[in-house]
């Protein structure tokens, strides 16, 4: 049996682990693995057109399936375009594996064309980031970075110089056990001692919760029934806890609806589940908080706590559901579901009163077809900014579907890659990018890798020639726009020129029939939705105090939108409200 080089020693270790794609950009000093994957059936090379993108995406796969997965970036100018989407996967939990390929070793520290420290400048984006400079270190440095990956659910990246990679690898290692699924953990019985007595001296309780409630939707309303919570979210725990939830008070935070931010504030213990919200500004100080995750660094880190729980929400809960005594008192729960029902059709009339002739289109009006339209079983890649709070307010999910976006991190234009790596994982699941013009254009070139490899994304791009989020930020702020406005093309015509379906849609009787026939469409294809630049939304609850560039009130151009179909939502939880 022939020999392996490391390249090849390297990808046998990637298979084992369950990696099935490598995203990346091929480059000199990554051929010896470019080559490896070549050669091996089990693993594919996705050619992307921005390393940028190969990070975006590999973080796209990872959040829908669970899985390790892999990107690759040349040396120097190469890796170092990996740099924002692995922030973007580290932040959103997401395990990734990205190989930065090094200029040959002997030229290392010697100021070497394109000569760059990849192991020192991927540190902070990574839970393990180190260079191999010996074929023998491989196989255990690589199972290392496997391991940190998985097992605390983030990124790792391995720095290997091409000449290395192509050296021949010492005998066969035996094949180490890896890492490639978490476990559960569950809190102490001191904890939930202490959680339990809280609860049962506490009048009103409050849920609210964010993406480590994945999984545990069931879980959580059973344990809001047998207290009788309120049940509020951040952005990205809205997939996992708003559907199908007769206590639902909505969202917190900059992009927020609903009474959640009352119910946080009104009641007299407040239960953070798996949730890492960063706008402190918009948790109360005056009520008493217990925090539960598994991630025992976040405990804590936003708000005072009176009680910090290291555990999966649904362990905990599992635990603690049994044991806690139930409350038979809704007055605090019917008063914040009457609170977020009125406060949903306060607002349901700007978005109602003749939107549908309005021209240019609002963008309301898009993403509530939008809505109707997609397969309940879609992944939604959304934009940054404006794109988010119209996915935040109008896409409805139902345990089926999956909103992904840079809620973390905060990029542009992450829609389009994240797509293609959620398309990857299952080419007959309807997979929507919402992009805004801003974001699109700027990774515009990987539409062609949509192409190249006939992926069936639909793009519906939210097109007002403008940087919306950050013209509201000025706005509000008292400052002039400058700066924010873009001289676009038809973007359609672009996407037809791509060799993709593209149509432009300037007016709302055609965009149902627009979006309907993109969506039939076997391969990509792009809606360019011409929609009205002035229709910039703002949080229900902020002050000036509590976030930069926001403000109660604001210029009379900025309008409340609606908040789409969660108003149905709220009507139907007032069934459960009793009647005098």
């Amino acid at each position: 049996m022939a020999k392996q080089n490391v390249a090849e020693q390297f990808v046998d270790i990637l298979v084992r682990a369950g990696v099935e794609r490598l995203y990346g950009v091929v480059g000199d000093s990554l051929n010896p693995v470019v080559d490896a994957v070549r050669r091996n059936s089990a693993i594919d090379w996705v050619h992307v057109r921005h390393e940028e993108t190969a990070a975006f995406a590999a973080g796209a796969e990872a959040q829908i399936t669970g899985k390790l997965t892999a990107c690759a970036g040349s040396c120097g100018p190469g890796n170092l375009h990996l740099i924002n989407g692995l922030y973007d996967a580290h932040r959103s939990m997401a395990p990734v594996l990205a190989l930065a390929s090094h200029i040959p070793s002997a030229e290392i520290g010697l100021g070497y064309f394109q000569e760059t420290h990849p192991d020192r400048l991927f540190q902070e984006c990574s839970h393990y980031s180190e260079m191999i400079s010996n074929p023998k270190q491989m196989p255990r440095v690589l199972q290392t970075a496997i391991q940190h990956a998985v097992g605390q659910s983030g990124v790792s990246v391995i720095t290997l110089p091409g000449d290395i990679a192509d050296h021949q690898a010492p005998d066969k290692p035996l094949e180490t056990a890896l890492v490639t699924s978490r476990p559960s953990i569950r809190p102490g019985d001191a904890e939930i001692d202490k959680l339990v007595d809280l609860i049962d001296r506490a009048e009103r309780v409050t849920l609210f919760c964010g993406s480590g409630t994945a999984g545990a939707h069931a879980e959580v309303m059973e344990f809001a029934e047998k207290i009788k919570s309120p049940v509020g979210h951040a952005l990205r725990g809205k997939e996992w806890i708003q559907y199908d939830n007769p206590y639902d008070v909505g969202m917190s935070g900059l992009l927020g609806y609903g009474a959640a931010y009352e119910a946080t504030h009104e009641c007299d213990l407040l239960i953070l589940l798996g949730t890492d919200f960063p706008y402190n500004a918009f948790l109360p100080d005056d009520v008493t908080i217990a925090q539960v995750d598994v991630r025992p660094e976040r405990l804590g880190r936003r708000s005072k706590l009176d009680l910090a729980v290291w555990g999966d929400v649904k362990e905990t809960l599992r635990c603690l559901t049994p044991r806690v005594k139930p409350k038979s008192n809704r007055r605090f729960l019917d008063k914040m579901l009457k609170k977020h029902a009125d406060a949903l059709e306060g607002v349901i009339k700007a978005y109602t009163r003749k939107v549908d002739k309005h021209i240019p289109i609002h963008p309301e009006y898009v993403a509530s077809v939008l809505d109707e339209i997609a397969a309940d079983d879609a992944v939604f890649t959304v934009d940054t900014g404006m794109c988010n709070v119209w996915a935040a307010r109008y896409i409805s999910p139902n345990g089926r579907r999956r909103i992904i976006g840079s809620f973390s991190h905060g990029s542009m234009a992450n829609a389009l890659p994240m797509a293609i790596g959620a398309q990857f994982t299952d080419r007959n699941r309807q997979v929507v990018s919402m992009s805004g013009d801003g974001g699109f254009s700027m990774l515009m070139g990987d539409f062609l890798t949509l192409v190249q490899y006939d992926l069936p994304v639909k793009v519906v791009l939210f097109n007002n020639s403008s940087l919306g989020m950050v013209e509201l930020e000025m706005l509000v702020a008292g400052l002039p726009s400058y700066g924010t406005t873009n001289k676009n093309p038809d973007f359609a015509a672009v996407a037809r020129a791509c060799g993709a379906y593209g149509v432009r849609v300037e007016k709302p009787k055609d965009l149902a029939g627009a979006l309907k026939a993109a969506f039939k469409h076997k391969g990509p294809a792009l809606v360019d939705v011409v929609t009205d630049p002035n229709a910039l939304s703002i949080p229900p609850k902020i002050s000036a105090e509590m976030v930069t560039g926001f403000a109660l009130s604001a210029s009379k151009i900025v309008l409340d939108g609606g908040v789409g179909r969660m108003v149905q939502m709220a009507r139907s939880n007032l069934r459960n409200v009793p009647r005098p």
